[in-house]
């Protein structure tokens, strides 16, 4: 199968357009990078990091500390492709980042979007149902 372009996206050109999205809908930048910690378990130093390396988006999540195991529970449309259904595991990581970053611009609460937690990084394990992705 080939290699899917978005793959080699820096992260760095793609993070000011989710930055610029959400600005638009009355969010802000803190927003966007408080739920893309919560999704790679990234620290602020290590997210500063990433953007200013200009990693690809296929070494910023093979990089990223620990994908919450959460992020099972986001569903819905984002790009036409149900994120739950996603088969290739870094495209289904890049599309949950698209599609919290869709849901803060939509206005929903932070809570919400961080499938009922209220941190950056949830420390609680996975419900015993709920897949462990990693």
């Amino acid at each position: 199968m080939a290699r899917h372009r978005i793959f080699g996206t820096s992260f760095a050109d793609i993070h000011p357009l989710y930055v610029l999205k959400a600005e638009r809908k009355g969010r802000s930048r803190e927003e966007v990078d408080r739920v893309i910690r919560w999704l790679t378990g990234y620290d602020e130093a290590g997210l500063r990091r990433a953007l200013a390396d200009g990693v690809d988006l296929e070494t910023f999540f093979a990089q990223a500390p620990q994908v919450n195991p959460r992020a099972a529970q986001i569903t819905g449309v984002i790009c036409g492709h149900r994120v739950e259904e996603i088969e290739d595991p870094l495209m289904q990581r890049i599309r949950w980042m698209d599609k919290l970053v869709d849901e803060l611009a939509r206005g929903k609460k932070m809570s919400s979007i961080l499938r009922g937690t209220g941190t950056a990084r949830d420390p609680s394990p996975a419900p015993s149902s709920a897949p462990v992705v990693g």
